[in-house]
């Protein structure tokens, strides 16, 4: 209990958190690099460059997985048929998410990695953020599509975008948050006067899906997508987890609650399709209810098991990175200057700063993952 308490007070400490950061962006600038080292490899064996983009994209998003389950310990369960569990990881997919939380991309990205397709895993993302080091350079390699939310321009890149993974060679899940933002009660509000204008029926948990997305996304990826999945995410004891939550080691328990619709079944006409997915969304809103009402969501329960990779991973560029940079610090101590000396032991110690903590690494990350949030 003791060396728990111990633990946990480690984690709310700013100096951790600041190593915590300088691994995740030096390790991202590396593999960018080596990434980038892959380009003369896509002519001659676009195959091969497509799986080891896989490989080193999954090292730097496993960094966030294992901060998640491993650093603040969440645990996380699944509700699902048992006849659609095996599938699961062994079929390309369209995972359908709902966007009420602040870490609903890390918990999306955690059930992405216990079932094996973490690293191919694919996003519906700005255009801007493929600028953005680290994360949306990785996306760049990883073909992951990206968009200037002016669908008029859009539509063609999009599509062709989607065409390019029809001979991928990796199991993937693409994942799309369909309301486009992250449930606030202001939006909802606006959400539903719209609802009321186009003779909708009301949501009570989520926003007004946008269709042209998920109906572009389905009528491309056919032949290539067996399933849609509808995921429905929750938190037990109406908690709302935050990024910083995370950082600080705060564990929390998420509920998936994830039906396999055969995409098959979905209507190939625009407007019949996105007719299905407005159904589809107030299915979820009954599904939120009855969580409310229950604490749980309907059907089995089953914790798919957490894999150590994204552990070892992260452990590795931990041992790479950090010796070296005690070995500077070391050196700056011994260095005989007053000043130097001087400036170490203010920077370690601010390190047990209570205040704010974190808060330097909260904005480093949720700004190379704000697609979630826009």
């Amino acid at each position: 209990m003791i060396k728990m308490g111990i633990l946990q007070v480690l984690k709310t400490q700013l100096l951790c958190h600041l190593i915590i950061c300088y691994v995740f962006l030096v390790s991202g600038f590396i593999i960018n690099l080596l990434q980038l080292c892959t380009l003369p490899l896509w002519p001659i064996n676009k195959q091969l460059a497509r799986k080891i983009n896989c490989r080193l994209g999954y090292s730097i998003s496993s960094q966030l997985v294992a901060l998640l389950e491993w650093w603040s310990g969440t645990e996380c369960t699944l509700y699902t048929d048992p006849e659609s569990y095996p599938l699961y990881g062994k079929e390309n997919a369209i995972v359908v998410l709902n966007h009420n939380f602040e870490i609903d991309f890390m918990t999306g990205w955690t059930f992405c990695e216990r079932f094996g397709v973490l690293g191919s895993s694919k996003v519906l993302a700005k255009k801007e953020l493929s600028y953005v080091p680290v994360i949306g350079w990785m996306w760049y390699f990883l073909e992951i599509v990206f968009c200037k939310r002016k669908w008029e321009e859009d539509r063609k890149t999009v599509v062709q975008s989607l065409r390019n993974l029809q001979d991928y060679p990796e199991n993937f899940w693409f994942l799309l948050h369909c309301e486009g933002t992250r449930f606030t009660e202001k939006k909802h509000k606006i959400s539903m006067e719209v609802a009321e204008k186009k003779g909708l029926p009301k949501l009570k948990y989520h926003l007004l899906p946008r269709t042209k997305g998920f109906c572009v996304t389905a009528q491309n990826l056919r032949g290539k997508v067996t399933a849609v999945y509808d995921s429905t995410l929750n938190f037990r004891n109406n908690e709302m987890p935050t990024l910083l939550g995370v950082l600080n080691g705060k564990k929390y328990h998420a509920d998936l609650y994830v039906r396999r619709i055969p995409l098959e079944t979905i209507p190939e006409d625009e407007s019949e399709c996105a007719a299905w997915l407005h159904k589809l969304y107030q299915e979820k809103d009954e599904f939120q209810e009855h969580y409310r009402q229950t604490g749980r969501f309907p059907g089995p329960i089953t914790s798919p098991p957490r894999r150590p990779w994204a552990l070892l991973n992260w452990l590795f560029w931990v041992c790479l990175l950090v010796y070296p940079l005690c070995m500077l610090l070391l050196q700056m101590l011994l260095s005989g200057s007053t000043f130097t000396v001087f400036c170490t032991c203010v920077f370690c110690l601010a390190g047990t700063w209570d205040k704010d903590k974190g808060m330097g690494l909260l904005f480093l990350i949720d700004y190379n993952v704000s697609w979630c949030n826009k």
